[in-house]
């Protein structure tokens, strides 16, 4: 295509790219706009030269990231035009700026149905790229027949043949209906024996798409796909252009080896011979070389024979040769090659008595650890968790300490993890568990989650041979000058519960124990010092002959924690200061923690939420699942060792989880509500909506003894309020108030649902929590409950979101009657991709969601799904977290820049200034910190006053396009619970939408906790919702529902 002669299209091309900036660059773009607007407008006066050349233009623009609205008239006529220039200008340029949607395409199928089926080669390339890469349900309706006989046809030339066979494929994907099965599995089996490369290889890639879907009606194509790579490792008939560094055309090896593995397996013995004498030929003649491009070509071949390899269960003869060759290569110097290596040979441990052959290079694999590549480092430790077993335990968990002490820190948490469940998982002996563990905390405690520690005083406390020398280690550890808060945490609680078995022992009475403890105290948290003065009460308990001294020194610290700011410390100083003052009575209420009910460990649901699936299944196992629907299925992963996971276990894509048991609507279990402390933690109370009437601070509550799977390990149940933070600070209410703030734990901001539910299926997570977290970062879990889990991630751009939810069926029987639907409010504009009827056993499906921002608001969208699992329909309505600063972009003006703009918006709707009361008392480092992450990006220096903040932002959206927004918050040193907020931009609903939004994060909104009332009072009727329940539009869209 020669532009050299239109001058016009190519000083514009100049133009833009003679631009200094953005801005000149869109005065330029719009100029040219114009001109193409009103040179259309009078069509009849427009040359076909003309009309090319405005044509160009519009395409160059697009491409450039502007919206081109009009013109598609104009584009769309010179697909019918006689001549070729501009019949290929409008083909061209029409598959660049219409999609399958757009209305003008319908007018053009006649004429593009007499190009296909015309005589003119090119007129027939032409109309079958455009189609296949529009697509569309209309074009495949229409044209699929059509397309089909030029595929089959003996007298089209191969290039129309070729194009004919991806544009066929692309209709399928769009329609799968336009290829009937029935007649299509002899035509396929036929076109499988052309021998011109190029058509086979495109007629390849339409047999794996329709083998994918349905490989039972294709069985008589399985023996061709074998002649073609026997045809291909034996190299004959190849032509010159189609051998690739020496590799007979290794595009079509790939393809056949894929579509292959779609088949359950191979009866036919000679063709399984043979099949197996390729791939061999493949194993066998694979090596590196220095040649780039060679070794790419031949290890894509290697690979895909390698899975080939797995699906079919070869012999162990062959997957020993198979595990050797990938020893090599990761051996090898080149990055690529080893990360190769690594990879396929995690896949290898799905593969049955593969994995003591994987052992051999163990050592190799354990020297990748320390390879400057981070991606070989993580596929390394990925390896290194997978073959781990009771053999090998010891040694690969001592290499992962030791790796700790230099791995950077975007590995140490997951590291720290799989440190912790394989010692869990394969200990030789409890104390080598107690000794990895403190190892762990002691060099990595800012990675280690609360789980871990959980779990080990979990251990120790369910074992009584364990707790002297656990709490001698905890002692140990105290020694040391540095000491991580977690390492205080768990010697505390160690010490506290376990000190007095050390009474014999050197430097170890409660007196030493005591002052050493006591040495970190001001150096702790808040949530630390709970654990500690629990830890006092237990050793004044234990104390026997009571020590005087030691008596008045711990109550000395109870006293002055009385009027501690946090009331979780404040309610345990006083409460331990009373009970200590009844002496015997002292031990009866602080007994030893009692065990606790075998449960699967926490730290393996954990690991498998944040899991990346470094093995990835087999491509029979992954494809056989997949639907017709657009939405991607994706099959569950069972772990490599140990036994396969519960039905409510399902591997996703990487979305960190944490899991708490909550439960919601009618009735709830357990709550977590603050309950009564005993033994140093908040024990748990079993409640069927009865509210607590009377306090029982003394009184003694056993745990509960069972609870379901899919909930929160006990233990963190127990010590979560200590570990991780205070509770809220209470608030005063009846009892019909306490009721009804804690019905529902789920969240009504969340669940955005105002009508009661009668769901028997209710969430296993924080709902509300979900939303918080997802509004602030872009993957995540939104929703689950025991048989579905709903995980997001999103991508935005401008004022444009592509969001993805996966749902993800825990269960080994599928969820029928899917249903999915976006009640988007009228800001948004909202495309949801077909949701299927069905997800089948363990597998997870992934639908696109594409989002336009319209205009600035502070409402959000709702989903409303709903599945049928048995004879339960389950249905829910959850907010998505599509929220105003997702369309924000942080931005740094110069001090000219911003005064320009500060002082041209002074007009009343343009500025808006409020003064806020009641916001959280933040220091400026942390507000600073907030406005961040509303991605507001805070500029220091253009305010003078070291006590005021400037922030700027771009909000995109497609009414204002880019506007500049500009935020001041002065704040006052005296009071930080007021301030004044001034927020001002180019558009009125902008400006107020935003500085309402600020404040909604700004104000602290005290959350409502359920006190002990003072005396029993009758149930009364829960008082009507206040209208401030109702200011929240999912709500309000919900309530409409």
């Amino acid at each position: 295509m020669a532009l050299s002669g239109m001058r016009g299209l190519s000083v514009f091309i100049s133009d833009i790219r003679n631009c200094h900036n953005k801005e000149q660059e869109r005065l330029r773009v719009d100029k040219e706009l114009g001109n193409i607007r009103t040179r259309f407008k009078n069509e009849k006066g427009l040359s076909h030269y003309e009309k090319k050349k405005y044509v160009w233009k519009m395409l160059y623009i697009h491409m450039l990231g502007y919206d081109v609205d009009f013109g598609h008239m104009e584009t769309v006529s010179l697909i019918s035009a006689p001549k070729y220039p501009e019949k290929q200008v409008g083909y061209i340029v029409t598959s660049c700026l219409l999609n399958e949607n757009n209305d003008f395409l319908r007018m053009v199928i006649n004429t593009v149905r007499n190009d296909i089926i015309g005589r003119n080669e090119t007129y027939q390339c032409l109309a079958l790229t455009m189609v296949g890469n529009i697509g569309g349900k209309e074009f495949s309706e229409s044209l699929a027949p059509d397309v089909q006989k030029l595929l089959i046809s003996s007298s089209c030339r191969p290039v129309v043949r070729k194009k004919a066979a991806l544009c066929l494929l692309r209709l399928y994907r769009k329609n799968p209906d336009v290829v009937n099965i029935d007649g299509w599995s002899d035509r396929m089996a036929q076109l499988l024996d052309e021998r011109d490369l190029g058509v086979l290889t495109s007629v390849m890639s339409l047999f794996v798409s329709l083998v994918s879907n349905n490989a039972e009606a294709y069985w008589n194509c399985l023996p061709k796909c074998v002649r073609i790579l026997e045809r291909m490792a034996r190299n004959q008939d190849i032509p010159q252009e189609y051998t690739y560094y020496g590799i007979p055309s290794p595009w079509l090896q790939v393809k056949a080896m894929r579509a292959l593995q779609y088949f359950p397996t191979i009866e036919d013995p000679s063709a399984r011979r043979a099949l197996f004498e390729v791939l061999q030929r493949i194993l066998m003649g694979t090596d590196v070389v220095k040649n780039v491009n060679k070794n790419n070509a031949s290890h894509a071949v290697l690979f895909e024979a390698l899975a080939l390899v797995m699906h079919l269960d070869a012999e162990k003869e062959m997957m020993s040769q198979c595990v050797a060759l990938l020893g090599k290569f990761i051996a090898v110097r080149e990055p690529n090659i080893r990360y190769l290596g690594l990879e396929n040979m995690s896949r290898m441990l799905l593969v049955t008595d593969v994995q003591d052959i994987i052992k051999r290079h163990q050592a190799q694999i354990i020297t990748s650890l320390k390879d400057p590549d981070i991606s070989i480092r993580r596929r390394a430790l990925d390896l290194l968790y997978g073959m781990c077993d009771v053999t090998n335990a010891k040694e690969i968990v001592e290499e992962l300490l030791q790796y700790l002490n230099t791995a950077e820190f975007a590995m140490r948490e997951e590291l720290a993890l799989k440190a912790a469940i394989l010692a869990e998982k394969f200990a030789p002996n409890l104390s080598w568990y107690v000794d990895v563990i403190l190892q762990l905390i002691d060099k990595a405690g800012d990675f280690v989650s609360d789980d871990i520690w959980y779990r080990v005083v979990q251990f120790v406390t369910n074992n009584e041979d364990l707790q002297a020398y656990a709490a001698a280690k905890a002692r140990e550890y105290l020694d040391k000058p540095a000491l991580h808060e977690t390492m205080v945490k768990v010697s505390a609680y160690l010490l506290g519960e376990y000190g007095h078995l050390l009474a014999q022992r050197p430097s170890c009475s409660p007196k030493e124990l005591f002052t050493i403890i006591n040495d970190r105290l001001p150096t702790v948290s808040s949530s630390t010092v709970a654990i500690i003065i629990s830890a006092y009460a237990k050793i004044l308990m234990h104390t026997q002959p009571p020590d005087a001294g030691l008596q008045q020194q711990i109550l000395a610290i109870f006293k002055k924690h009385e009027s501690y700011i946090d009331v979780e410390i404040q309610q345990r100083a006083v409460e331990y200061f009373e009970l200590s003052r009844k002496g015997p009575a002292l031990a009866d209420v602080l007994a030893e923690m009692p065990k606790f009910p075998e449960r699967e460990s926490a730290l393996l649901k954990k690991a498998e939420d944040a899991e990346v699936d470094t093995a990835e299944q087999s491509a029979i196992k992954l494809r056989s699942q997949q639907q017709s629907s657009s939405a991607i299925v994706v099959a569950a992963q069972p772990p490599v060792n140990g036994p396969a996971p519960a039905a409510n276990h399902l591997t996703l894509v990487k979305m960190p989880s944490q899991n708490i048991a909550e439960e919601s609507n009618v009735i709830h279990e357990e709550t977590a509500v603050e309950a009564p402390k005993e033994n140093g933690a908040p024990v748990e109370v079993q409640r069927n909506v009865e509210i607590i009437t009377e306090p029982a601070p003394v009184s003694k509550v056993e745990p509960p003894a069972s609870r379901p799977a899919s909930q929160a390990d006990l233990l963190a149940d127990l010590l979560g309020p200590l570990a991780i933070e205070g509770p809220p600070a209470a608030v005063e209410q009846t009892p019909a108030q306490g009721l009804e703030a804690n019905q529902s734990p789920v969240g009504d901001l969340a669940l955005a649902t105002l009508e009661d539910q009668s769901n028997s299926v209710q969430p296993i997570v924080n709902v509300e929590e979900k939303f918080n977290i997802l509004c602030t970062k872009d993957s995540g879990v939104l929703y689950e409950d025991p048989n579905i889990q709903i995980g997001l991630k999103a991508e935005w751009r401008a004022h444009h979101g592509r969001l993805i939810l996966f749902l993800g069926n825990k269960n080994t029987s599928p969820l029928l009657s899917l249903r999915a639907l976006i009640l988007p409010p009228s800001h948004f504009k909202v495309e949801l991709s077909s949701v299927p009827d069905t997800i089948p056993p363990r597998a997870q499906v992934q639908i696109p969601v594409e989002v336009t921002n319209l205009r600035a608001s502070r409402d959000v969208a709702v989903l409303d799904f709903s599945y049928k699992h048995g004879a339960a329909l389950v249905n829910a309505k959850l907010r998505l977290p599509i929220v105003l600063h997702k369309f924000l972009q942080p931005i740094t003006l110069s001090p000219e820049d911003f005064f320009a703009h500060w002082k041209t918006w002074n007009v009343q709707s343009l500025k808006v200034q409020e003064v806020v009361r009641g916001v959280k008392p933040l220091p400026i480092p942390e507000m600073a910190s907030l406005l961040l992450s509303l991605h507001l990006a805070v500029t220091p220096g253009l305010d003078t006053n070291p006590n005021n903040m400037v922030a700027c932002a771009t909000f995109f959206s497609e009414t204002t396009n880019a506007a500049l927004c500009l935020v001041r918050v002065e704040t006052d040193p005296q009071d930080r619970s007021q301030l004044r907020l001034t927020v001002a931009s180019g558009d009125q609903n902008l400006t107020f939408e935003l500085k309402e939004y600020i404040k909604e994060h700004l104000i602290d909104i005290p959350r409502a906790r359920v006190a002990p009332p003072p005396a029993p009072q009758q149930p009364q009727m829960p008082p009507a919702a206040p209208a401030t329940t109702y200011n929240d539009p999912g709500a309000m869209l919900a309530g409409l529902l």
